[in-house]
């Protein structure tokens, strides 16, 4: 588990910064590694091991996100800057799950944990889905995912599956609006 040292302080005012939200391009994929690392390491050093994140690195997150960012026009994914670097990003597209409830999937959304609260993560969710219908799946205990995404009218359908992350089984729900 993460110490509160690893984290830097919080950001509570945005003011004096210019804040970016755009289409991810293919030569972010090195910051958008490095961040994608960073953020599992801050949202689940409760629910995978510690072994387990160690397994996490930026340059195999820069591999998966040069591929990511071909997959085409059906695809909509963004990245946060904050003064010309990513904080954050998200993901979404068609739907993945045989049984889907939506036609719409949001695949991911992470933001630095000294950014989120400040608006960037529904600034990010926005871009990437507006107000379509849609669902995603989150894992079962992440509060704070929870609820924001129920402040942006997903609820749970009861569904509920176990995803093998980095070699560990965590258990996610789905969400739908």
């Amino acid at each position: 588990m993460s110490t509160n040292e690893d984290v830097p302080e919080a950001v509570s005012d945005l003011t004096d910064h210019t804040v970016i939200v755009r289409p991810v391009r293919d030569v972010d994929a090195e910051s958008l590694g490095r961040v994608h690392a960073q953020c599992w390491h801050q949202t689940y050093d409760h629910l995978i091991s510690k072994a387990a994140l160690e397994k996490v690195s930026p340059r195999r997150m820069a591999e998966l996100w040069t591929h990511w960012a071909s997959l085409g026009p059906d695809y909509n994914q963004f990245a946060a800057l904050v003064d010309g670097e990513i904080i954050g990003f998200v993901g979404s597209g068609p739907a993945r799950d045989e049984d889907a409830p939506r036609d719409r999937e949001l695949y991911f959304i992470y933001l630095l944990k000294e950014y989120q609260g400040t608006g960037i993560g529904q600034r990010l969710l926005d871009a990437a889905c507006a107000d379509r219908a849609g669902y995603l799946w989150v894992a079962k205990d992440n509060p704070r995912a929870h609820s924001f995404y129920k402040r942006n009218g997903f609820t749970p359908d009861g569904a509920e599956h176990v995803e093998e992350f980095l070699g560990e089984q965590l258990l996610e729900v789905r969400l739908v609006r």
